[in-house]
Formats: C-alpha cells, sequence, structure tokens
C-alpha cells in the first residue's frame, strides 16, 4: 500500500468526520435502542438485526448469519483504490444478566457503525477494503473464537476494536486523570468434589462439597483488604445444587482477578 500523503490524510479525516457528525443522532438512537433490549450471548436477534439493518440502509452490503451463528454478522466496504489490506472493525452488542448492558457493548457497537460511515465516505480513494464483523457472545460465549474457527476471520490483516471507559475504573496511585488503563483477566475454576448423601436420614455419611466453595469466597472477602487499589477479584458459584437435603457430591466456583501489572496479586 503506498503512503498517502498529509494533505490527502487530512482530507480522509474529513470527509470521516463529516459523514460521522451528518449521522450523529441516528448512531445515539441506535445505541440507545440497544442498550433498550438487552440480550444474553447467543440471544441477540434484536440488536443484531437493529446493525445490520442500519448498515444496509447505509447501502452496505451485509452477509447475516456469519459463520453459521444466527447473530453474527458480516458487512463489506470495498475500496477502490486497487488492492490493499482487509481490516475488521468489530461490533460488540450482547448484554450481561440482570444488569443488562453494564460493560457498554451498545456503545461499541454505535462506535463500529460510526466507523462503517467512516470508511464508507472514503472508500473510493482506499486500497483493499474494510468489513465490519458482528460478534455475539463476548461475554462468556466464546462468539470471536467460532467465527474464528468458521472461517469469517480468513483474509483479515488486522482488527480494529473499541471499549468504553470511565475514571472509576482508572488506577489512581499510577495514571493520571484521564489515562485509560486496562486491567488484565486472569481466569480460575475451581472444582471441589465431595461424597453424596441424604443431608437427613444420614448426614454423617456425605461430605459437602459446597462448604469447601462457600469456605473459598469467604477467604477471597477476607483477601481483598490486603489487596491494592487496582487489583478486582469476582466469582460466583456455578454448581452449587439443585436440593438442600442433600450433601452435594461436586460444587464449582468460576472467578476471575484482573489485575493492573503482573504483580499486583502477589
Amino acid at each position: 500500500m503506498t503512503r498517502q500523503p498529509a494533505r490527502h490524510k487530512e482530507e480522509i479525516a474529513a470527509r470521516s468526520n463529516s459523514a460521522i457528525d451528518d449521522s450523529r443522532q441516528a448512531l445515539f438512537d441506535l445505541s440507545k435502542d440497544i442498550h433498550s433490549h438487552p440480550e444474553l450471548n447467543y440471544q441477540e436477534h434484536y440488536s443484531s438485526s437493529a446493525l445490520a439493518g442500519f448498515l444496509e440502509s447505509c447501502d452496505i452490503q451485509v452477509e447475516r448469519g456469519a459463520g453459521g451463528l444466527e447473530t453474527a454478522f458480516r458487512a463489506t466496504i470495498p475500496g477502490g483504490g486497487g488492492g490493499g489490506p482487509t481490516i475488521a472493525v468489530l461490533a460488540e452488542y450482547d448484554a450481561l444478566p440482570e444488569i443488562g448492558h453494564g460493560c457498554g457493548h451498545n456503545l461499541i457497537a454505535m462506535a463500529a457503525m460510526g466507523a462503517a460511515l467512516g470508511l464508507q465516505a472514503n472508500a473510493q480513494d482506499l486500497p483493499g477494503r474494510a468489513v465490519v464483523i458482528g460478534t455475539p457472545a463476548e461475554e462468556g460465549g466464546g462468539g470471536k473464537i467460532r467465527l474464528l474457527e468458521a472461517g469469517v476471520f480468513e483474509g483479515v490483516d488486522a482488527t480494529l476494536s473499541s471499549h468504553p471507559f470511565s475514571n472509576r475504573t482508572l488506577a489512581p496511585t499510577t495514571a493520571a486523570e484521564g489515562e485509560s488503563w486496562s486491567l488484565a483477566m486472569v481466569g480460575y475454576r475451581y472444582m471441589y468434589h465431595g461424597k453424596a448423601a441424604h443431608a437427613a436420614a444420614a448426614p454423617e455419611a456425605g461430605i459437602n462439597a459446597l462448604n469447601a466453595v462457600i469456605h473459598l469466597f469467604t477467604g477471597i472477602d477476607a483477601l481483598r483488604q490486603h489487596l491494592r487499589d487496582d487489583v478486582r477479584i469476582h466469582g460466583v458459584i456455578t454448581d452449587g445444587g439443585m436440593a438442600p437435603n442433600a450433601h452435594l457430591p461436586r460444587s464449582v466456583l468460576y472467578g476471575k482477578q484482573e489485575p493492573l501489572s503482573e504483580s499486583a496479586g502477589g
């Protein structure tokens, strides 16, 4: 790809900004619409359709159900400047259980749509092509992995994405106000094995695995008072039993540690 002169770059940026500003309200409305319809991973039928429909309304060709996933899509913006790289812009739009769009995926989706408009405004002058990939199931569902395995990213030279943040996610002791930091994330799955027994008829014969998980939770709570300000630890019991009158033969906890640096948890 030939290097564009500075003046040409400025013209491209101006056209992109103008196209995005012209659709400013439509983009805001789309974000609010998705925010009002939170959907869990692989269930994002409303959001996926709304985003694909938005791109189609802008005369951008969209393949719905990309990679065999019903709530995925891939839109293509061909460049008119000859051969060049394929750049992918990623859109996320799934929500969290109970709290909805707490991670702001509606904003990620809006940003991807804005990027598509900016690229489309300059497509005739740009080499290569741009694709907008709608990636479902970011919140624990592994959507991008399934799309990768299905070949949706085949031929893509680079991907671009974004994520909103607030100053409440900053580490105030090491980052100046206005600077953005991302926390590393390490996942753990703890599985305790006990011995099944009826809790009323033969409690002495059982070993309740749930007790071990509860003790782990209380231990983590005690640990928090010794953690640095930039460390977060979260956990959920994914298998805590179904009946109160049975000692569990197995109990499972899934947790995440999110430190700013590698040594934060040490």
